[in-house]
């Protein structure tokens, strides 16, 4: 029998993928395709496994199915529950919120079923705001692998058994990874919810399908150990190209998953080529085995499951915590990267290494030891008892958690206040779209329109509440005369009844958890209902930064002749204001038709116009802020 092969460069690509992923959730914007990371899990353990497995049944005739389960749960469970536990316990001493459905979180995680409780429960990925976040929202990953290693070696199984020869075995794995990636192009192009999408086991396979299909014809231990001079530089120039590739991807604007191509090819593109690249650090004669082995890759790579399962507890728990984010990210970002590493080399060392050894033998002598008091294992006996109480506590967490009733979001202030508005608006904007249609809209000579609502303003003033909100009645009288067409989220929608009574020919279209992307197709459509005003609001940025190309393209879609105004954003318990600001603040000297409404300074010092999260307004905010958008555009509006 072969010796197995140990390749130190696969740990180099472990840690290519997890910098990856931690890079995307520390800053989005920038790494937009760093959450392409986890396809370099799926493809490594699709490669492994099925060499695994195939190595044994074509030389052995069988697969010792028995060993390959204890060691997977010997290699996965105990860090698993380790956190799982430890952010229970977490939860239940300092964040309380987060107990709703926690025990659900927990047993399905156990269950491997996880990522189907995310699409049943609408649980999305890239939303990390207010009511949305969740510590445990990336172990998606782990249920996907889970049940790959359960019913993958029963596949493969089957397929030697009935497909017999190799070139059979491949080409139905490959069948089955075209289908997995067809799939997921059809069901994003019919406009399925993402979350199905992004989570699905069968949307997902096709990155493990091909690991396991370049097993079939690429096992690592049947490649030649000599070849020509030139066949090796040429797997070298190879793999130079699926890496520089790969990281083209980790920061291509192209990957934004919020966009179509990620789903219609692009992350098979992804998988592809680090297909390819897996391929080539397996192959004796290649140097990039030799190239992604050094120690800092070994360390990261050989600690890449725990930095991935605290990645995002850590970062949910630090920012919830941290309520000025926005005015040190570099420094908190560097302190969350800190805390992560240690918790994962700690997590390594006892829980992943002790664990991954276990036998029933020492399990006994480890008791047995345990109930001697000695000076020898007082550190053991101290770590025993912190970890016992973290199992204690996170139990309760988790046994207390079907009792707590989830805070009824719809029922809160600010929600209802939300949907109340929504309804209003689809009413008034189905109203005012109607009349759009009609009636061409005439310019009017600026000059004319305020001399007249100067008049307007003595003999028959509007809306004479707000003028207490820092809003004279002259622009209150332009106000009723603008026309307009708004785009935003939560916050804009919180204020929707406002700026309505102050813009009545306004068309506002808010909606909650909206982002940058969703506005491009929103200015299409109005352009096709020849309802886009000759004046644009944007109030898009608080869940979540976006990148001047995003920008660029929303403006080219409005076009130069509307006049553009972008309401900043208040946001200062999260990492990317001062980044969406400082960005929507160069656009503004880009483009001549584009106003920041500074909502920021403006609203800075007045912490009782918003609710506890400090982004979203309150009754009392929601005036100043509607006031003050409705000044600033009267005082720059096209008529």
């Amino acid at each position: 029998m072969t010796k197995k092969r140990f390749i130190t460069g696969f740990s180099g690509l472990r840690a290519l993928a997890v910098i990856g992923v931690i890079l995307y959730h520390l800053d989005p914007n920038t790494f937009v395709g760093g959450y392409l990371g986890v396809l370099i899990f799926f493809v490594l353990s699709g490669y492994l496994v099925t060499c695994q497995i195939l190595k044994a049944q074509f030389e052995q005739g069988t697969f010792d199915y028995r060993s390959f389960y204890l060691g997977r749960i010997k290699k996965l469970y105990p860090s698993l529950i380790g956190v799982l536990w430890a952010a229970s316990a977490y939860i239940l001493l300092f964040q309380r919120n987060l107990l709703v459905k926690l025990g659900q979180i927990v047993v399905t995680n156990l269950l491997n079923v996880y990522n189907f409780w995310q699409i049943a429960n609408g649980q999305s990925y890239f939303e990390r705001f207010a009511t949305n976040k969740s510590p445990f929202v990336h172990l998606w990953t782990m249920s996907i692998s889970g049940q790959f290693y359960i019913l993958w070696p029963l596949i493969i199984y089957l397929l030697v058994k009935f497909g017999k020869k190799k070139k059979n075995i491949f080409f139905i794995i490959f069948g089955m990874t075209a289908l997995s990636a067809l799939e997921m192009a059809l069901l994003y192009h019919n406009g399925v919810d993402i979350n199905r999408i992004y989570y699905g086991t069968d949307t997902r396979f096709f990155a493990l399908g091909l690991g396991a299909a370049l097993a079939v014809i690429w096992p690592m231990d049947k490649l030649r150990t000599t070849v020509k001079k030139v066949d090796a530089n040429l797997l070298d120039l190879v793999g130079l190209v699926s890496l520089l590739v790969m990281i083209l991807l980790f920061f291509s604007p192209y990957m934004n998953p919020e966009k179509a191509f990620p789903y219609e090819g692009g992350m098979l593109l992804f998988s592809f080529f680090t297909a390819v690249l897996v391929g080539i650090v397996a192959h004796p004669c290649s140097r990039w085995n030799k190239w992604l082995t050094n120690p800092i890759f070994q360390w990261l790579g050989s600690r890449s499951y725990g930095i991935y399962l605290y990645q995002f507890p850590v970062m949910i728990f630090f920012e919830d915590k941290i309520q000025n984010m926005a005015d040190h990210p570099l420094l908190y970002h560097l302190l969350e990267l800190i805390i992560i590493l240690v918790l994962s080399e700690a997590s390594y060392r006892l829980i992943e290494k002790p664990f991954g050894a276990i036998t029933w033998v020492k399990t006994k002598n480890f008791l047995q030891g345990f109930l001697k008091v000695s000076k020898q294992n007082i550190g053991k006996r101290l770590l025993t008892v912190v970890a016992g109480l973290l199992f204690i506590v996170g139990s309760c967490a988790i046994i207390v958690s079907p009792t707590v009733k989830a805070k009824n979001y719809n029922n809160s202030p600010l929600a209802q206040r939300i949907t109340a508005n929504q309804k209003k608006q689809q009413k008034e904007n189905k109203a005012l779209i109607n009349k759009l249609k009609k009636d061409k809209q005439k310019a009017e000579e600026r000059a004319k329109l305020v001399s007249e609502a100067k008049r307007a303003a003595k003999v028959n003033p509007v809306n004479k509440e707000y003028r207490k909100y820092d809003i004279s009645q002259v622009n209150l009288q332009l106000a009723d005369r603008v026309h307009l067409t708004a785009i935003g989220d939560s916050v804009m929608a919180g204020s929707s009844n406002d700026l309505s009574i102050l813009m009545p020919k306004a068309i506002i279209d808010a909606a909650v958890s909206r982002q940058l992307p969703a506005a491009y197709q929103l200015v299409s459509y109005y352009k096709s209902q020849k309802a886009l005003a000759d004046n644009v609001l944007i109030a898009l940025g608080s869940n979540g930064p976006f990148g001047m190309s995003d920008l660029n393209d929303l403006m080219a879609e409005i076009g130069k002749k509307r006049q553009v105004f972008w309401i900043n954003v208040h946001i200062p318990n999260k990492p990317w204001q001062n980044q969406v600001n400082q960005l929507v603040k160069e656009a503004s000297e880009q483009y001549h038709n584009f106003t920041v409404i500074d909502w920021y300074n403006y609203s800075k010092g007045h912490p009782d116009w918003f609710y506890e999260d400090q982004t979203h307004p309150t009754p009392l905010g929601s005036k100043y802020y509607s006031a003050y958008i409705v000044k600033m555009v009267t005082e720059h509006a096209k008529f």
